[in-house]
């Protein structure tokens, strides 16, 4: 293993930085897919909105409850393994869809098996990676891999539409599952678990900094201690209450009913998909450059921003859904890109701050409350659909709730630094 500096120009944190990045790109554009799928299964199948939309809910439940379990796998067995596995996975799960005949079938595939794999790649993989590869840039790194969590469910929904229209759905599902499967590939190749697999400490590291031992306990108790000893703080419950309705008001409602909301006013299918797109292209920069500023800003005063400003967009929302994309439009997918997902990084510094070593699998915790809100506000949104004959309703209570996150983001306390909290990952070999 060559370790001088002049040999390695490029620290293997990067490579696997890199890779993860893929992963999640990849993992994310998978999970978004039944955005576009919703009115071609109507239309085949006669499918209620919100029968498909209860499939997309279990997804994103999965997407967020699987992240704690996924993490402490990541401790027990590496992160490759894990990813790897996920991957499979989901390439099952979209590759059966093509099979279905009923409606259990869709929750089956793209809810149970695609909700498992994605959910194994969620934030919490991302706390992971940081944690363990980085002492420095780790605002950044978590900025730009989180964009490309949030960008990869956006920016490949107009070539899904494009595919769907032109090949049909199955094609597409076909498609999603081979690409999982050179995702695997890649991941295998190139992902490692520890600094110490490449023969290096992590990246920015002193010396100083104690590496966690691969935890060999059992992971659903790591991950059910960790939720235990968690709860006992009130920076907890502020920040999954926060997340819960920033998932509310991302992947619950605008990821999963934008497009129908937005064919329902006239617009064709491609171009709204081509929107949400432009969201995914500005959440890149807005995410990374929230990153940035985690590193230097109170994290508590960005979520409070990010979420006031987030409520304000959608009450506005209802006014500039129309035929043809207006100029006001192009303002708001711009703005609403930018705030996607820059709460990631503040949330996981807090998470960092208040949890310390177990701040990986308790943020995975926190992600769960963002999918839990996701999940319902998908079901709610479908059944406010089906009632009221359009999505107001749904679009101006995301906005209220917006607002009762900014309350819960500047009522976080600065965590005590005199006692730092130990690891309690339970047999873990010594």
């Amino acid at each position: 293993m060559i370790s001088t500096g002049t040999a390695r120009r490029v620290h293997p944190a990067w490579w696997v930085a890199a890779a993860a990045f893929i992963a999640l790109l990849g993992s994310a554009a998978f999970r978004s897919m039944p955005g576009v799928f919703m009115n071609p299964l109507h239309d085949e199948f006669g499918w209620p909105h919100s029968v498909i939309s209860a499939a997309v809910s279990l997804n994103l439940l999965l997407y967020g409850l699987t992240a704690p379990f996924a993490a402490a796998l990541m401790a027990r067995f590496g992160i490759r393994r894990v990813t790897v596995a996920a991957l499979l996975l989901i390439a099952a799960g979209s590759g059966l869809t093509v099979f279905m005949t009923a409606s259990w079938q869709l929750i089956v595939c793209w809810g149970l098996l695609v909700g498992l794999g994605t959910g194994s790649m969620a934030l919490a993989f991302v706390s992971t990676v940081v944690d363990r590869w980085f002492v420095q840039r780790r605002g950044l790194v978590s900025g730009v891999l989180t964009a490309g969590s949030a960008t990869g469910q956006l920016i490949f929904l107009p070539l899904a539409a494009v595919l769907v229209e032109s090949d049909g759905w199955r094609f597409t599902s076909l498609v999603i599952a081979g690409t999982a499967l050179l995702v695997g590939l890649l991941v295998w190749l190139v992902m490692r678990d520890h600094p110490r697999d490449a023969g290096v400490t992590a990246y920015g590291a002193t010396g100083d900094e104690p590496e966690p031992e691969r935890d060999r306990g059992n992971p659903a108790a790591v991950a059910l201690r960790a939720l235990r000893d968690a709860a006992r703080k009130p920076a907890f419950w502020l920040l999954a209450g926060g997340f819960a309705i920033c998932g509310a008001s991302t992947n619950g409602l605008v990821n999963t009913h934008f497009v129908p909301a937005a064919h329902d006013h006239g617009m064709p299918t491609t171009t709204a998909a081509g929107l949400l797109a432009v969201i995914g292209v500005f959440d890149v920069l807005g995410t990374v450059l929230s990153g940035w500023l985690t590193d230097k800003v109170n994290p508590r005063l960005l979520l409070a921003a990010y979420y006031t400003l987030r409520g304000l967009s959608l009450f506005v929302l209802p006014q500039l859904l129309g035929p043809s994309v207006e100029a006001s439009m192009v303002l708001f997918v711009v703005f609403y890109g930018l705030d996607w997902v820059a709460t990631v990084p503040p949330t996981m510094a807090l998470c960092r701050e208040h949890f310390g070593p177990r701040a990986s699998v308790v943020f995975g915790w926190v992600f769960a409350s963002h999918q839990i809100g996701a999940a319902a506000i998908a079901s709610i949104a479908g059944v406010v659909r089906d009632q009221f004959g359009d999505y107001a309703a749904a679009w101006y209570g995301a906005g209220l709730l917006c607002l009762l996150a900014t309350a819960f983001s500047v009522s976080i306390r600065v965590a005590p630094r005199s006692k730092p909290e130990p690891v309690t990952t339970g047999s873990a070999s010594r």
